[in-house]
């Protein structure tokens, strides 16, 4: 399940970045300390309405923008979910060599599950 108060945070982590933002600089400009910003943006304390109207003005951006759910949420392969926020193409690498290797473990697993099952006696 989609937690709104994580997803919330990043995207006024994402508008942060693209508008090169500190944190300092948006608690001033909403009102509150920096200390209850950071909170806002790791999604531990949620956020108003009010706060994020003035976090969307601010921004320029309405605040159905700043509520949307990223795509990458419904992603339901987590290694690939994450790949997205790595930085280096080494690391995007081992991430995919992770993945495979996890199929690999999860396809022989569940043969050797089947093949109990087939080589059980059946009973009648």
């Amino acid at each position: 399940m989609v937690d709104i108060n994580v997803v919330v945070a990043n995207n006024i982590a994402d508008q942060m970045k693209k508008h090169n933002t500190k944190q300092i600089d948006l608690a001033n400009a909403i009102g509150v300390k920096k200390q209850v910003m950071s909170k806002m943006l790791n999604g531990s304390r949620t956020i108003s309405i009010a706060e994020l109207h003035r976090i969307a003005e601010f921004f320029h951006v309405s605040t159905d923008n700043l509520m949307e759910s990223p795509v990458a949420e419904c992603e339901e392969n987590v290694v690939m979910a994450f790949m997205g926020k790595v930085n280096t193409e080494a690391a995007r690498d081992a991430l995919h060599t992770v993945d495979e290797l996890a199929d690999m473990i999860i396809y022989h697993a569940n043969v050797r599950d089947n093949a109990k099952v087939v080589s059980e006696t059946w009973e009648m």
